[in-house]
């Protein structure tokens, strides 16, 4: 029976999570965990964000989870949501704050006079359903359509020094990057537990994922 930890640091859509793995992966013994012994002995991890960047280092530090995040996004099947992608480059503009330094790049806010190709002013944060490209045929991209939608809520994005590193894009005017992958590691900037069929098929993709 395949575990999969979902890390609790305090901050995150934890029980959306929980739920959306529930339903794709009935089998699976699927646990919210603060304990890092349950991260190191999982099969995968999941790590769900919501909050600001620098509350979420913070809070990894004081829970005492950073030495085994680290470990299991080094070693074993890791998804990253949102912060959970965020976290895993060297630098955040957010509160000039460091990453856990996995990736190479850094984290970066929209700028604050965008406007769309009709003029009209676009809201910081970025909210709402947008189409996601792939730009590889990763696994976890199995079953779900090329432009399909998920669903976003974010200010700031990421942007890899490593271009191998991007799964895919979306538009908010200009393209930003919404998922990276290397090796055991896969993240995206969107929330799969929160867009529905498309979601779903890449949180089950990624409980049957073998990399």
């Amino acid at each position: 029976m395949v575990n999969v930890a979902i890390v609790d640091y305090g901050m995150g859509n934890l029980r959306s999570v929980e739920q959306a793995l529930r339903s794709v992966a009935p089998e699976a013994e699927i646990v919210v965990t603060d304990d890092a012994r349950v991260i190191a002995q999982a099969d995968r991890v999941v790590f769900p964000g919501q909050g600001a960047m620098p509350d979420c280092m913070r809070e990894l530090d004081g829970r005492g989870l950073r030495a085994a995040v680290l470990e299991a996004a080094r070693s074993k099947p890791f998804l990253g949501i949102c912060i959970g992608l965020q976290m895993l480059f060297e630098h955040s503009a957010e509160g000039d704050v460091a990453g856990l330094g996995l990736l190479r790049g850094e984290v970066l806010r929209f700028a604050a006079n965008m406007h769309d190709t009709q003029g009209n002013k676009l809201k910081v944060p970025h909210m709402g359903w947008n189409q996601v490209g792939h730009l590889t045929d990763h696994p976890l991209w199995n079953g779900i359509d090329q432009d399909a939608r998920f669903y976003f809520v974010h200010s700031y994005y990421v942007k890899p020094q490593d271009t191998d590193l991007i799964q895919a894009t979306s538009d908010y005017p200009q393209p930003f990057v919404c998922a990276v992958a290397r090796d055991n590691l896969f993240g995206v900037q969107f929330h799969p537990e929160k867009s529905q069929a498309a979601g779903l098929k890449l949180l089950q993709n990624f409980v049957q994922w073998n990399p």
